[in-house]
């Protein structure tokens, strides 16, 4: 186990996922999944609650017993651990890797098909159309088309710089994003 800590007071407890599967086998470990509604509706570890970073609330946790977090890639639930820590939580344990580790371990998922794209896809596909047509637009309309695709670019910037995708936010708030 890896202890991660901003103060002293303040432990996030990495998991590695054998240790998280012994865990949940034995029945001894709330998971949550800190990923938006899409995400976890398209392919999720069995047996885990929706709770979405976007709109995470820590006194929606169960104090009965031990949980553990998890993202596609342990910074989310990077990021719910610090809200915790705020709340006034002491200790709060992640799976290190996310999903990505949880899959590569060779650990089963449950996969539903008719699930809607992940974010990340639609963030591409929609900061791409703009880009796009405002690439067009300005080459054969006005140049002042070229603005969309500037403001889109630095979007992206600042997304990847940040670590922070406000189209991300925006698209997890969409009604068909929003099933489980």
């Amino acid at each position: 186990m890896t202890f991660i800590s901003s103060n002293p007071t303040d432990k996030l407890n990495s998991l590695h996922p054998t240790q998280l599967k012994q865990q949940l086998e034995a029945g001894e470990t709330l998971l949550i999944d800190v990923r938006e509604p899409s995400e976890h509706a398209g392919e999720k570890i069995d047996g885990a609650q929706l709770m979405p970073l976007s709109r995470f609330n820590p006194a929606d946790i169960p104090g009965d017993r031990a949980f553990v977090l998890y993202c596609q890639s342990g910074n989310r639930s990077a990021q719910a651990a610090q809200k915790l820590f705020a709340a006034g939580f002491e200790q709060v344990s992640h799976l290190d890797g996310g999903l990505n580790a949880w899959k590569q371990a060779g650990h089963p998922t449950l996969v539903n098909k008719n699930a809607p794209i992940s974010i990340m896809r639609q963030v591409q596909i929609v900061a791409g159309s703009l880009v796009l047509i405002g690439t067009l637009l300005g080459a054969f309309v006005a140049p002042g088309f070229l603005f969309l695709s500037g403001f889109v670019g630095a979007g992206l910037l600042f997304a990847g710089v940040s670590n922070t995708c406000m189209m991300a936010r925006l698209l997890a708030r969409l009604p068909y994003n929003q099933r489980v």
